[in-house]
């Protein structure tokens, strides 16, 4: 097992620098910069700027040296932990990044948990009482699910609450307690509020989980080793955790690459609708400004995510599932 996990670990050294330099490329690949991004921004505003002062502000962001020089420098920056400076806050990467992170994690766990609590149940169940009342209404409920686009159902529920209760449904926290200390009473105030991002954002994976599981339990329900254990006498519920849980569990647990980089980046455009103070608007603004050492930052930091969640699901599969062994 130490063997393929250094094996492993060997490989993605490459795999990142590669990803490194395909993130610096696509980031440069619209035409200008953050230069031009800004100046353009201050013509809609009526204001005027010489060419002698762009020139000076693309001096000032290193805009002016080759790409392979500002590949260099943001990737050697990047190996000893400094990301950069923003243009468009100018301030650092790291601590830009750090204000919005707790909440987004805050945010992306408890959908992660309200996912595989609600799916795993509602999947068992489907799965055992197939083609039962329950069941259709739990088929059609995913239907819905996978069909509404998460921003949609945002603004549906933000329309329902503003119309019918007068309660605002964007946000984390109400008007009194947005800048204030924490206490109790605003620990409170989350809760009340962060319900709404966590249903909207997880309907859809919950929907998609549990059409997956309910196919894979199905499919292992009526496998011979499973007929075999109820021969024996052995309870329902004890054949159905032991044997074919075990084995359909398998597509929840190889997600897990998948679930480490939506902790940072989330649901971008369900963020905006709802005004969340989450990294998923950080990150869409650095794109559109063309920020590009807060949004590569961005991009690596996924992508390391996405490498080391693809590393843990395989070793947790491994243990899961004894068919699979450290190749």
């Amino acid at each position: 097992m130490l063997t393929y996990v250094a094996r492993r670990c060997l490989f993605m050294v490459p795999t990142l620098l590669v990803i490194s330099f395909l993130t610096f490329v696509i980031i440069e690949l619209p035409p200008g910069d953050y230069v031009t991004s800004y100046v353009q921004s201050l013509e809609a505003r009526g204001m005027e700027i010489s060419r002698q002062q762009v020139e000076l502000l693309r001096m000032r962001y290193g805009l002016d040296l080759p790409f392979h020089q500002r590949y260099v420098k943001w990737l050697s920056n990047l190996v000893q932990g400094d990301m950069g400076h923003s243009f468009t806050y100018g301030e650092p990467v790291r601590k830009l990044i750090a204000e919005r992170l707790p909440m987004t994690m805050v945010i992306s766990v408890s959908t992660i948990f309200f996912t595989w609590i609600v799916a795993i149940p509602i999947s068992i169940y489907s799965a055992v009482k197939k083609y039962t009342l329950g069941d259709y209404v739990f088929t059609f409920a995913g239907f819905i699910g996978l069909s509404i686009p998460n921003f949609f159902l945002a603004i549906i529920l933000m329309y329902i609450g503003y119309r019918y209760f007068g309660v605002s449904m964007g946000g984390l926290f109400s008007r009194e307690y947005l800048l204030a200390p924490w206490s109790w009473g605003r620990f409170v105030d989350l809760l009340s509020h962060l319900w709404v991002p966590i249903v909207v954002i997880g309907t859809a994976g919950t929907a998609g989980m549990i059409r997956v599981l309910r196919a894979t339990l199905l499919d292992e329900l009526g496998r011979d080793y499973v007929r075999t254990a109820r021969s024996k006498g052995i309870k329902e519920i004890q054949v159905l955790i032991r044997h074919p849980l075990r084995v359909a569990i398998n597509p929840l647990i190889s997600t897990i690459g998948w679930l480490l980089p939506t902790v940072i980046s989330g649901e971008v455009i369900t963020s905006q609708v709802l005004s969340l103070p989450t990294t998923g608007p950080l990150l869409l603004g650095a794109l559109l400004n063309q920020d590009m050492y807060l949004a590569g930052s961005f991009v690596m930091l996924l992508s390391f995510l996405t490498v080391i969640g693809t590393l843990i699901s395989d070793l947790a599969l491994a243990l899961v599932d004894p068919r699979i062994r450290y190749t």
